[in-house]
């Protein structure tokens, strides 16, 4: 039998559970635009695309919240390690304050832009119509997640997460059940197609955000937030958090804009692209929900130890929670690998999109290796460390000057085939595990980033 050591216990005692709780709400939160696109999928193959389309939207929006939330809970993981709670409530005042405003300016875009946002992604005049008709509806769920998602970023960071996975478990039961009925129009309700599914993921974010409002408000007993603190305009922890969260939310719009170009690239190739990387795009988001989990909970893990002032133990837990992060990736491209072939039978697709789609998966089979240990320590073990600055100079340099180039050269100068170009678009996942596995084992970004107990 294997005997861990008592800091090794401590470790897994700290970021396992978090680990589970917060990877299975970020499964069930993608499950939501899982279940548009699946049971748009076998309704239409030209709605499925329209959805995917401005879910790209959502997915902008959901990297630049998660930089506000990084933000929230590197600094909030810090203070808690240290046992005070009033400096984490004036944070997570802030950081709400940078997320409505966010959601508000997508919320608005979509509102008087709304055909030339969709366009970005496709040129494909029926995918367009459809998104329209999603987008109208879809709009109002905006500022909902932009509220939701940074209130579960401040209970992670006082390590709370389950609320997380009962408030993310049912969203996606209300959301698969109202899809049953106004998709295809069962149980006696109207057959509303790509709009039904729209209904019932608005429906979906205003109970997510009811449940967690209500958690804070009436049930937590360790922040003691109030409507007061969430309204407060306190800005005495402005320039601490604009310090940690700015590049994190550089990184997120930039990586969410770069993400949509990859998608913008593909749907300027055709339906059968379109489809084939709307079902890929899905999937890769899906299966690195582990990898998502992990930087949460990896941060909030590294972020705490620094608070108590334990700095002998991150050289330890850094180099354990490297070797999890090889093993939750190799995991996931086994499963992702063993069950490609069930999953796109669910799609009601042309065969060729159907092939497309398996080579696309195949790629992914790979590149989500990478992505789980890559991903972790650049936004988990090093931001959760103090410094944010980090992954935005790696991803944006890997993205804007490698990957998109590469990508726009393949398509539309050497016209390979969109397989090829999807393989430029995942390669970052891959390159970025060199630079980031040397600069952990530097330990240069160890930063304690909380102000003394008398400020």
């Amino acid at each position: 039998m294997i005997r861990l050591s008592e800091d090794t216990r401590v470790l897994f005692r700290r970021f396992f559970p978090l680990f589970i709780i917060i990877a299975l709400q970020r499964l069930f939160a993608m499950l939501v635009n899982v279940a548009d696109n699946f049971m748009l999928g076998a309704y239409s193959q030209t709605a499925m695309s329209g959805a995917a389309m401005v879910n790209q939207l959502q997915y902008v929006l959901l990297q630049l919240v998660s930089g506000i939330g990084v933000g929230v809970s590197v600094l909030g993981a810090q203070y808690w390690g240290k046992r005070e709670t009033a400096p984490i409530r004036k944070i997570i005042s802030v950081g709400l304050k940078f997320s409505v405003a966010s959601g508000l300016i997508f919320f608005l875009a979509c509102t008087f832009f709304p055909e030339p946002v969709i366009r970005i992604f496709t040129n494909e005049d029926v995918v367009v119509a459809e998104g329209l008709l999603y987008l109208r509806i879809m709009r109002w769920t905006y500022i909902l997640f932009a509220v939701s998602a940074v209130l579960m970023y401040s209970l992670q960071c006082v390590q709370t997460a389950f609320i997380g996975t009962v408030m993310s478990a049912s969203t996606i039961v209300i959301n698969v059940c109202l899809n049953y009925c106004l998709i295809y129009g069962n149980l006696g309700c109207p057959e509303l197609g790509i709009r039904g599914a729209a209904i019932a993921t608005l429906t979906s974010r205003t109970v997510e955000l009811l449940i967690v409002l209500g958690y804070i408000f009436f049930r937590d007993k360790k922040l003691k937030m109030r409507p007061k603190h969430l309204l407060s305009f306190d800005m005495s922890y402005l320039g601490d958090f604009v310090k940690v969260s700015l590049p994190m939310m550089i990184t997120g719009i930039l990586w969410g804009v770069g993400q949509s170009a990859h998608t913008a690239i593909i749907g300027h190739m055709g339906e059968t692209a379109i489809a084939a990387g709307s079902i890929a795009t899905v999937l890769n988001q899906l299966f690195i929900s582990f990898s998502n989990g992990s930087v949460n909970a990896a941060s909030v893990t590294i972020g705490k130890t620094i608070g108590e002032g334990r700095m002998d133990l991150i050289r330890p837990y850094t180099r354990k929670l490297q070797i999890i992060f090889v093993f939750l990736g190799l995991i996931s491209g086994a499963v992702l690998f063993l069950t490609r072939d069930f999953i796109i039978s669910f799609y009601n697709v042309t065969p060729d999109a159907r092939a497309m789609a398996r080579a696309f998966i195949n790629i992914l089979c790979v590149s989500v290796v990478g992505t789980c240990y890559e991903y972790p320590i650049e936004s988990g073990i090093v931001a959760g460390g103090g410094n944010t600055k980090y992954a935005a100079i790696v991803d944006n340099c890997f993205i804007w000057l490698f990957v998109l180039p590469g990508a726009f050269l393949s398509a539309y100068v050497f016209h390979w085939s969109p397989i090829v170009t999807y393989m430029f678009l995942k390669s970052d996942q891959l390159l970025k595990c060199i630079p980031n596995g040397i600069y952990c084992n530097r330990y240069t970004w160890v930063h304690d980033l909380t102000r003394p107990a008398s400020d």
